[in-house]
């Protein structure tokens, strides 16, 4: 565990808690407050570092001895951002889209500290299966993926039994103990209902799930 220094998770994502603690972080949720635009000449991969860092700064001047946690994830599909949808019909839109397609994930985290910062992202590519209409409407009746970026959170729709994470997040999770990570909180089917969108995830799951625990956790541990 990493005891030292103290950390802010400038984030309100549940997901990205729950990710911290499992991994025995300690940490104070604050929410920044930003106006999440970024500018139109940006490649799309490079947007998430830019929104990273973004939500860090809006503590800097706050800052004691804590260290500030910050990440953004977008989702890419033909260069193009597929940000959270608005509404019902534009998550329709989305997966729609993404049906039968590899699209990448970014999630890059800042971690930002009175003196100094750094800056890192992952990418991971994620294929979804062919889905029908009813496959996307049910999934998004049951699932309620209007707060995720591409209308879908790996977590709900994987297949039955697959294990998402890299050789590296396994090592990962067997180097700090806590290998029953993947067995008990990611490849459990949900209760009463499931369906799978997703057939293949290359690179991170963790990255795909908001927060590259891995590389968070290395970083911590250097960042002083």
């Amino acid at each position: 565990m990493i005891a030292n220094p103290p950390l802010i998770l400038a984030s309100s994502s549940p997901r990205r808690q729950y990710l911290m603690r499992e991994i025995g972080l300690s940490f104070q949720v604050r929410v920044p407050d930003i106006d999440e635009s970024f500018p139109a000449s940006m490649a799309a991969a490079d947007v998430p570092g830019y929104l990273a860092e973004k939500k860090a700064r809006v503590f800097e001047s706050e800052l004691k001895d804590e260290v500030v946690v910050a990440s953004d994830t977008v989702v890419i599909l033909n260069n193009e951002i597929l940000n959270k949808p608005i509404n019902r019909q534009d998550a329709i839109h989305m997966l729609g889209s993404l049906s039968g397609k590899m699209h990448t994930v970014v999630t890059a985290v800042c971690l930002l500290s009175k003196t100094k910062s750094t800056c890192f992202s992952d990418h991971t590519q994620v294929t979804f299966r062919s889905l029908s209409q009813n496959d996307i409407e049910y999934y998004i009746d049951h699932f309620k993926p209007l707060d995720k970026a591409g209308a879908y959170g790996a977590q709900d729709c994987l297949p039955e039994k697959f294990n998402p994470c890299s050789k590296e997040e396994i090592d990962f999770l067997e180097s700090i103990g806590r290998h029953d990570l993947i067995e008990q909180t990611i490849t459990q089917p949900a209760a009463g209902k499931r369906i799978t969108i997703i057939d293949t995830i290359e690179g991170s799951y963790f990255t795909v799930m908001g927060l590259p625990i891995h590389l968070v956790y290395k970083n911590l541990q250097t960042f002083r």
